[in-house]
C-alpha cells in the first residue's frame, strides 16, 4: 500500500527513542515542510486545477499536524527552533529531473514516499512508545491513516496527467532509490535518517 522498497532498519527506533526531544523537533519540522510542499505544487502548477482543492486541503492538515507536535513539544518543554535536518529530502530532490513534464511527476512521487516513510516511522513510533508514552504513542497512531491517504493522494493526482505504466517505473526506481537513502542514515536522530 505505502509503495516502499524496503523497511526501516532496526536501529532507527532506538536512535529515535534515545533522542526523542530531536525527533519531536523535526517531526514539528516535517509537518510544516509538508504543508509547504502541497502549496508550492499549487503555485507552480495553476494549469491543472485539479490539483488545486485537494492539495489546498493537505496542506491544511499537515498544519494541523504541525500545531498538534507543537503542543506535545509542549508539555515536555522542547523549544520548536531551527534545526539541522537530514539528508534525506535533500537527497530525494537530487534525483528529480529538471525538465517538465517529467519534473512535476519526479517532485510528487517524491512527496508520495516521503509520506509514505513517515507513515511507517510513526507506525514503528506508536509501537514503541506504548508503554513510554501511551499519549504520544495513540497521537501517532492516529495519524497513520492520514500519512497513507496523503501518500496515495500525490498518486492519484498524477492519474490524469501520465500514463499508468509510467508512473509506475519511475515510482518503483524512486523507492528504490528512497530506500538506498534511509538504509544510509547520517548521525543525527530524525524522522528520516
Amino acid at each position: 500500500m505505502l509503495r516502499l522498497a524496503g523497511d526501516t532498519r532496526e536501529t532507527w527506533i532506538t536512535e529515535a527513542l534515545n533522542d526523542l526531544p530531536s525527533v519531536l523537533l523535526d517531526h514539528a519540522h516535517c509537518e510544516k515542510k509538508a504543508a509547504s510542499t502541497a502549496v508550492s505544487f499549487i503555485f507552480r502548477y495553476p494549469e491543472f486545477p485539479h490539483i488545486i482543492r485537494p492539495l489546498s486541503e493537505l496542506a491544511r492538515e499537515e498544519l494541523r499536524h504541525f500545531e498538534q507536535v507543537l503542543t506535545f513539544m509542549e508539555r515536555r518543554d522542547i523549544d520548536f527552533v531551527r534545526q539541522i535536518p537530514s539528508t534525506y529530502a535533500k537527497e530525494l530532490m537530487k534525483l528529480c529531473r529538471k525538465d517538465e513534464p517529467e519534473r512535476m511527476l519526479d517532485l510528487m512521487i517524491v512527496a508520495s514516499l516521503i509520506e509514505a516513510r513517515s507513515c511507517e516511522r510513526m507506525r514503528i513510533l506508536s509501537e514503541a512508545l506504548v508503554d513510554v508514552d501511551p499519549k504520544l504513542a495513540q497521537f501517532y497512531r492516529g495519524l497513520l491513516a492520514c500519512e497513507a491517504r496523503h501518500h496515495q493522494i500525490y498518486i492519484d493526482l498524477l492519474q490524469p496527467m501520465y500514463d499508468k505504466e509510467i508512473i509506475a517505473k519511475r515510482l518503483a526506481y524512486l523507492a528504490i532509490k528512497e530506500q538506498e537513502i534511509v538504509d544510509n542514515p547520517g548521525p543525527l536522530a530524525r524522522m528520516h535518517s
